[in-house]
């Protein structure tokens, strides 16, 4: 029987999920964020997942979760010591379709639950306009090294409201 809506769910990261997530993250870097940063740019971006056992092991490290489609992997997020989302990356194919913001919601959920009362992240130019959405707020403009190149980046935050007791 066909659906009208197709069906996301989260789950936590597995240490198998790790070539998937590093194809999403390559596939997110490269078509999403052309507009914003140069080709030399979004290799030195990508290249953090070249060694896919320090790319796993920064995943494991972190509240990841995954979000699926009916199953199949189409983006995952992070949280860095219950405060910072470290990752959040969403397949071009899926984009726009609330994945990510399913993916957020859930961190700062996650977050708040555990005590946090703001959350932070650093965001591409790409990016900010979706967390800007979402209520969060640009603090900073940054400049990250990554291999030979440079990248803009804005640090954001968000106000968590006080979990109930």
């Amino acid at each position: 029987m066909a659906r009208a809506f197709p069906t996301f769910a989260l789950r936590p990261f597995l240490a198998d999920d790790t070539e998937m997530l590093a194809e999403i993250f390559r596939a997110s870097i490269t078509e999403l964020t052309a507009d914003d940063y140069s080709e030399a740019q979004q290799d030195a971006w990508m290249a953090a997942a070249d060694d896919e056992d320090a790319f796993r092991d920064r995943l494991s490290a972190r509240l990841t979760l995954i979000a699926t489609l009916d199953g199949s992997p189409i983006g995952f997020a992070s949280l860095a010591d219950g405060r910072e989302i470290d990752m959040l990356y969403v397949h071009p194919a899926a984009a726009g379709r609330g994945a990510g913001a399913m993916l957020v919601d859930a961190l700062e959920k996650l977050a708040q639950a555990h005590g946090a009362t703001r959350l932070t992240v650093d965001a591409s130019d790409t990016a900010r306009p979706f967390f800007e959405k979402r209520g969060w707020t640009a603090q900073r403009r940054n400049t990250v090294s990554r291999g030979d190149e440079w990248l803009a980046t804005t640090t954001l935050d968000k106000t968590l409201a006080k979990a109930r007791s």
